[in-house]
């Protein structure tokens, strides 16, 4: 298969990117993971990993926590690294990855590596469509965090806000049948389940599954929750797997794979 870097571009009428329709009318396996947390130090390489993945699937989605601490170098190791991957990939930043405010000069790195870095776009791979965001913090249901008191708290929920406005826009772009959110923070509480409650609040928001509830999605995923769990669903029934490397995944890997 292509490899999404070596394939042009084009744009739909709504502006999401379509690369390489030639399996539009199949199935696709699509390994998706996150919080790599690659190091500056480069202990751990995941070559032999992608190359295995780009043996099993078709795409690659990775969920953000890319690096350890957002550091250039970091990113440039995770680039030499994703050179053993021969399949699209498709990615959004975490938290970490924004650490050392050289989020642009990362994103530039792994743009230039061939990952399609999703930050409230769309892109169309083999007929499946995929929405992107890094979405935030803000809690769950009757316990989200509401605009209300300080300016610091008032600045939190608006940056929830303006993070599921992000992906809204993305899955506006969205013309597949098959469409996959890709997110680093969670749209459930469901798969946070394990870690602390204390912390919930600060793993996801409701207002993210309430933007997708409002779009035929096919399924979501994201990381973040290191002790969460992999699977839930959405109030309006759509499928979220939790993809966290850390997390237990029916595979047996760090990887999930999904068939879209």
């Amino acid at each position: 298969m292509t490899k999404a870097s070596d394939t042009k571009d084009e744009s739909t009428q709504a502006g999401a990117t379509k690369v390489d329709a030639k399996k539009a009318n199949g199935k696709q396996k699509i390994a998706a993971m996150g919080d790599l947390h690659v190091k500056e130090h480069g202990s751990v390489s995941y070559k032999e990993l992608f190359s295995e993945i780009s043996q099993v699937a078709d795409i690659l989605v990775l969920t953000g926590d890319l690096t350890d601490l957002g550091k250039v170098k970091e990113a440039e190791i995770l680039a030499a690294d994703l050179r053993s991957c021969s399949i699209p990939i498709v990615g959004v930043l975490g938290n970490h990855d924004y650490e050392c405010g050289c989020v642009e000069e990362v994103s530039h790195i792994l743009k230039e590596a061939g990952v399609h870095l999703l930050e409230g776009q769309a892109v169309e791979i083999n007929g499946v469509g995929f929405a992107g965001a890094k979405g935030f913090a803000g809690g769950f249901g009757r316990h989200m965090l509401s605009s209300f008191g300080e300016p610091a708290i008032k600045a939190m929920v608006t940056e929830s806000v303006e993070e599921s406005m992000r992906l809204e826009n993305a899955l506006r772009q969205v013309r597949s049948e098959r469409a996959m959110v890709v997110l680093h923070y969670a749209p459930i509480r469901e798969t946070v389940a394990g870690e602390p409650e204390e912390i919930y609040a600060f793993l996801g928001s409701s207002r993210l599954a309430e933007t997708i509830d409002r779009f035929p999605v096919s399924a979501v995923v994201h990381g973040h929750a290191h002790r969460g769990a992999y699977q839930g669903k959405t109030p309006g029934g759509a499928p979220v797997y939790n993809v966290a490397s850390h997390i237990e995944k029916p595979t047996g890997r760090p990887y999930a794979l999904l068939e879209l």
